[in-house]
This record gives C-alpha cells, sequence and structure tokens, in this order.
C-alpha cells in the first residue's frame, strides 16, 4: 500500500518530467517516458466516490508533468468536480445513461461516432483508462494515443485496447489502486491529496450558512438499497444531536430525506434534489462532521478534510472506505456474511446490527 500524510490542498510543486516508449508492458514494470507530453487524458466517467479516489492520481500527474495539458472525460452530471479546477485544461461531459437507452440509439451513434473523431483529432500522447469497461476502452482506443494505460483486471475485456497494463491488485483501497498507475508513470508518491476546485457559495449555501452556525451533513442514502442504514436510525440521530443536520441527496432520494426531517424533531432540514455538485462541497466544506452509508459524498467529505461516521454494510471498508485512519470512524458488523456484496437481501442485518449508540459512541471519538 502507498503511504504519506494525507492533505487536502492542491500542491503545485515542481517535478521532472518524460514521455513513452511504445511498446506494451505489463504491470509493475516501469513505464519508459522520455520526453514530456503535451497532452494526458483521463478516462473516469463515474461514479461519483470513484472520480473522488481518482483525485489523488490527477494531483500526482500534474505535479510530475507541470506543464503538461490534462484533459478528463466525466459523466453528465459530474462535471461539477472539475468545472474552475486549476489542473484539468478541458472537459469531455458524455452522458452515458442515455447511451443505454434503446430508444435514443440513433443519437447515442452519432454523439459515439463524433466524440471518436474529436478524441482522435487531439492526439493525446497518453490516455489513462481508470474505469475499465468496453466503453471506456473503447473510448481510450479511439485517442489512437501511443500510450494508452490501463488495468491489466479491467473487466469487459477493456484490456484488448490497452498497450501497458497495470496490475491493480486486490484487497488494496481505489486511492492506492489509481496511484499504482502514477508510480508505473514514474511519478513520486509521497502526499495523498485531494484537490478539489475553489467553490463559489450559491444563495442557497449562503443561506443555509446564514440559519446554522454549525451543522453536521447526513447522507442517509446509497447507490444500493443495501448500503442504506434504516432512515428511522438516521431520523433518531439527527433528533439527539445538539446541532443541527443538513440532509443531501438526490431527486430519487426524496422521500427519504424528506421522512428524516419530519421525525427529526426539527432538527434537521433536507437538500435532497435541490443542490449542484458544487454547492455539496460547500455544504461538505462547513460540516462538523458527515454521518454517511457508503457513498459518493462520504469519499467527497474525506476529500474536503472533513470528518466521516461511515456506516457500512455489504461492502468493504478495506477497499472503499473513509481513506486514512486520522479523521474517520468505520462502523460495521462482524457478522459472517459481511461484506457480501448483494444489492438485494431480505433482512440486511449487516445494517440492522449497528445501533444508535453505536454511532453517539463513534462521535464522542472524533477529533472534532
Amino acid at each position: 500500500m502507498l503511504t504519506g500524510r494525507i492533505i487536502f490542498l492542491c500542491n503545485f510543486s515542481q517535478n521532472c518530467v518524460r514521455i513513452w516508449n511504445k511498446e506494451s508492458i505489463m504491470a509493475s514494470e516501469k513505464i519508459s517516458i522520455k520526453k514530456l507530453p503535451e497532452k494526458i487524458l483521463i478516462i473516469k466517467p463515474s461514479s461519483l466516490g470513484d472520480v473522488i479516489h481518482s483525485l489523488p492520481l490527477l494531483n500526482t500527474i500534474k505535479n510530475h508533468f507541470e506543464k503538461t495539458e490534462i484533459h478528463w472525460v466525466i459523466a453528465k452530471g459530474l462535471e461539477g468536480i472539475f468545472e474552475n479546477h486549476p489542473m484539468i485544461n478541458k472537459l469531455w461531459v458524455i452522458n452515458k445513461d442515455d447511451w443505454k437507452r434503446l430508444g435514443k440509439i440513433r443519437v447515442t451513434l452519432s454523439e459515439i461516432q463524433k466524440l471518436y473523431k474529436d478524441l482522435k483529432d487531439e492526439s493525446y500522447d497518453i490516455t489513462i483508462d481508470l474505469q475499465g469497461l468496453f466503453r471506456s476502452g473503447f473510448l481510450t482506443y479511439a485517442t489512437h494515443s501511443p500510450l494508452r494505460i490501463g488495468f491489466k483486471e479491467a473487466r469487459e475485456l477493456s484490456s484488448l485496447f490497452y498497450t501497458v497494463k497495470v496490475e491493480g491488485g486486490e484487497n488494496i483501497h481505489a486511492v492506492d489502486r489509481y496511484l499504482k498507475i502514477a508510480e508505473a508513470m514514474g511519478c513520486t508518491v509521497e502526499d495523498v491529496l485531494f484537490p478539489l476546485p475553489l467553490i463559489f457559495e450559491s444563495s442557497l449555501v449562503k443561506q443555509i450558512k446564514s440559519l446554522m452556525k454549525d451543522y453536521i451533513v447526513l447522507v442517509p442514502t446509497a447507490r444500493w438499497k443495501t448500503k442504506q442504514w434504516p432512515a428511522i436510525k438516521f431520523a433518531k440521530i439527527a433528533s439527539l444531536l445538539s446541532h443541527k443536520s443538513v440532509i443531501i441527496g438526490s431527486n430519487a432520494d426524496k422521500e427519504i430525506s424528506e421522512y428524516i426531517e419530519e421525525n427529526s424533531g426539527g432538527k434537521a432540514l433536507s437538500l435532497a434534489g435541490k443542490t449542484t455538485i458544487a454547492d455539496l462541497i460547500s455544504l461538505i466544506r462547513g460540516a462538523k462532521f458527515v454521518i454517511a452509508n457508503d457513498s459518493g459524498p462520504m469519499h467527497l467529505a474525506v476529500a474536503c478534510g472533513i470528518p466521516v461516521i461511515a456506516i457500512f454494510g455489504p461492502t468493504n471498508p478495506i477497499l472503499t472506505g473513509p481513506y486514512g485512519n486520522n479523521k474517520h470512524i468505520v462502523l460495521k458488523s462482524d457478522l459472517s456474511c459481511s461484506p457480501c456484496y448483494k444489492r438485494e437481501c431480505s433482512t440486511i442485518r449487516c445494517l440492522d446490527s449497528i445501533s444508535i449508540d453505536d454511532v453517539l459512541k463513534a462521535i464522542e471519538k472524533l477529533p472534532l
């Protein structure tokens, strides 16, 4: 595992530079880079948590190749992570969700055809595929970069599109796994940094911060229902805290978020469906701490340097937990069936076994 201090600021220190050999290599070998690349493309469209995990790689590569342009392929809805980002020169925003809809196949084919041509015309020196799916592998190939890097373990045959395959390994945190590519490129990883852009606060965020001098952020939902600690427990926690809470989520999370608000004894406010990515960054940066399921906003809190209490059920915190052990607390049951990685479960005992008292005791241990 890569080691180093956990820092949450951008670092633009100067480093030496190199560029590539064209021969295909595997795994732990160093990539021979002999000349400064003019452009590097990173393909990591989603999800929110995965994109956050890739920020240290961005920081490391930018520090090493200081004068190189870095472009990024991002999914529509997540572009706020990189808007006005000092390390990103160009964003390619793709509507990947629409690409899955048969009713939009003609539009999709037209978009992909244009994207294929535009990526090739950019003449990237290096393309890095962090997504590791057929679609991202195809986009990697579309660039015709002489050096196309991805993971040996990539799925859906996407590794066929790479000229270099780096072995990511198993039982390793996603942050450390991505940094293996930076190391293979000759970059030195000393400090693990999560560079996020400066955000101009919206009127909504300013209003919230004026109403609540100190507040807690609650993240009661997740992409899988089996990752969600019971909403009634989130409501009870909110009612017991000395500070008020802000509940964040998407439009799809409104029902759960509003339930928690209604059952919090007036101590929580639901903002589900009302915030942009930029708003989430601003809100989380101003929080005393965050209580969250295994979710994208949990990782966003880590990137912002805010203490996190992370509640885990069917997933493994070793792989996708809050990165670093200095500020964060993970709550997880000791049931033998966990982690099971199941998206459906009739009981979800792993989460039900985590009590309100467990969370309250964890709050007392936070370095506030």
